[in-house]
């Protein structure tokens, strides 16, 4: 049986409590395998199974030159994500991965960049982010859009602000529920789209976040004139196996475990906001 059909043991190496239902899990493969490096592109998945309760798949968001160590960030929401909640530093899981298609960076160089996300749809994106500041000279203005739903969802402030001290380096957040003091906009992300200046004809822009919200900011960016192939998004659907064999997170022709999760949103684009895809 090939490997990735099997898990393999990783040891958890720090825990971070990022909010009251989000967590950070910091791993490296255990024993033997400890100094084997992790090679992923950002945007791929990892399949994360906890031994007795079940697996699940969750974003990859740590940068891939960080080959030893490779982080998780999970919201607790079910049984699966529950019981890893409970998880403290030495204790291990299963991993399989990564799988998927990332991001298209190589494309992305010397071009504006706009990084547009809803909810904890940033967690695809951070590792991609993290790619980007440390190459900073190698793309052109960079404008990171985060949405979220209540304020107290933001999580990774000091990353926000490391971010925005970067040359030509936009970062702009908003809340549909603001709490006490909230310093910036309140309403949708996508009304921040008429603060952002980008080169139209030499600009790519990557998508996160539930379908609703990139159906809407897609509509907006198509408006502003940025073509089709020069918008990606991350899709989620609910992935079981990871390999294409299992139906559950079919698209039509296309399967976000195996072609994805990242597309081309002319890929997709007769597939969204549609009933049964």
């Amino acid at each position: 049986m090939s490997e990735i059909h099997l898990p393999r043991e990783a040891i958890i190496k720090e825990r971070i409590q990022e909010s009251p239902t989000l967590f950070t899990l910091r791993l490296a493969y255990a024993d033997g395998a400890a100094d084997e490096p992790f090679e992923f592109q950002p945007g791929q998945f990892n399949m994360l199974s906890l031994h007795g309760v079940g697996e699940i798949p969750i974003s990859i968001v740590s940068d891939p030159d960080d080959v030893h160590i490779f982080d998780h960030t999970i919201r607790r929401i079910g049984r699966v994500t529950g019981g890893m909640e409970q998880l403290k530093p030495g204790d291990r899981l299963g991993v399989r991965g990564p799988f998927g298609r990332g991001w298209p960076l190589e494309e992305t160089k010397g071009r504006d960049v706009l990084i547009i996300t809803g909810g904890l749809g940033c967690a695809p994106v951070v590792s991609v982010i993290n790619y980007l500041m440390r190459r900073r000279d190698e793309f052109g203005r960079i404008a990171i859009l985060q949405g979220v739903k209540h304020a107290d969802d933001m999580i990774w402030r000091e990353r926000y602000d490391t971010w925005a001290k970067q040359p030509d380096t936009q970062v702009l957040l908003a809340a549909d529920m603001p709490s006490k003091g909230w310093p910036w906009h309140t309403g949708p992300v996508i009304d921040l789209l008429s603060n952002v200046s980008y080169d139209r004809n030499n600009a790519i822009a990557m998508l996160c976040g539930p379908e609703p919200m990139l159906i809407a900011t897609i509509a907006l960016l198509r408006e502003q004139g940025l073509p089709d192939d020069e918008i990606w998004l991350s899709m989620e659907r609910n992935m079981h196996c990871g390999i294409a064999q299992c139906g559950h997170c079919q698209i039509g022709p296309l399967f976000v475990c195996k072609d994805g999760p990242v597309f081309c949103y002319s890929e997709v684009s007769r597939f969204l906001g549609k009933r049964g895809f």
